[in-house]
């Protein structure tokens, strides 16, 4: 972590130079994960040519070795920094719930680069910044992530407390925060089947469910890098309590808002993860 930490202290145009470095060697000589993205482009973009999937896919993977220096940059990248960096178009769609002791439940995507998002969200959007997440295998890059995006106050939920926290936590006025397009990997997740991209696509309807606990207004944040380094959020309110059992109004909108933001700047989403896995599908 010391030798992660003094990385960290470059300038961020010395860690731009090394994403350049990264991306010709993953993408013309390792070739990471190109067959998955181009298979996920073609099918999402049937209507494109070669040519101009070719263009996305390689400017994909310029965002993506980005992503990861500006995830080291975020160890010890200042406020003032990374305020600059993100910008929020029309903050006062959520901050009059939350002014007003309102919580809200606030929705984010893989799109570059959802990391400064949460963080920068941390210190500029009014009450306390509550995120969800998955632990991951790696113990280093787990603790290197927690660290990064928990340097401003924002708090922790693991996915699997995040009932108990929720009552736990709930006089306390906040933003809850999690990324919204996960693929669902367990076998007991509840899933939201659509039309998504041209394709049957599952959704982990963790969101959904979480909104009908909470009873809280559902906000999206629609993010776009506008160029390299400099990040533009705008805020979609999804949907308003009260919501039935059975209603799917969260998901129904946060994946036609989703898709609207991918097919406007199609590099900026997460397209190496093997999304459309078919076991799901075919249960």
């Amino acid at each position: 972590m010391f030798f992660i930490r003094l990385l960290s202290r470059l300038p961020l145009p010395v860690l731009y130079a090394f994403s350049d470095f990264l991306f010709a060697v993953s993408f013309y000589l390792v070739r990471y994960r190109r067959a998955m993205v181009q298979k996920n482009l073609k099918n999402s973009f049937p209507e494109k040519t070669d040519a101009e999937r070719s263009r996305i896919e390689k400017q994909f993977f310029k965002d993506l070795c980005d992503y990861a220096v500006e995830m080291l940059k975020l160890l010890t990248i200042s406020q003032e920094e990374l305020g600059r960096r993100v910008v929020f178009k029309n903050p006062d769609v959520s901050n009059r719930y939350i002014l007003n002791g309102q919580s809200l439940l606030n929705l984010a995507s893989h799109n570059f680069n959802w990391e400064w998002l949460l963080v920068a969200g941390s210190f500029t959007l009014p009450g306390q910044m509550d995120f969800v997440y998955q632990s991951v295998n790696s113990k280093f890059f787990d603790d290197f992530s927690y660290a990064c995006r928990t340097r401003f106050g924002a708090h922790g939920i693991k996915r699997d407390e995040v009932a108990r926290e929720i009552v736990k936590r709930r006089h306390i006025v906040r933003n809850i925060a999690l990324v919204g397009d996960q693929y669902p990997g367990y076998k007991h997740d509840k899933k939201y089947a659509t039309r998504f991209l041209n394709q049957d696509t599952v959704f982990f309807y963790g969101s959904n469910q979480l909104a009908q606990l909470t009873q809280y207004p559902v906000m999206y944040y629609a993010m776009k890098k506008v160029k390299r380094g400099y990040y533009e959020t705008h805020i979609v309110e999804l949907a308003q309590p009260p919501y039935a059992k059975d209603s799917d109004v969260v998901m129904e909108h946060y994946v036609r808002e989703l898709e609207k933001v991918i097919r406007e700047n199609p590099s900026q989403w997460l397209w190496s993860h093997n999304r459309w896995k078919t076991r799901h599908l075919e249960a």
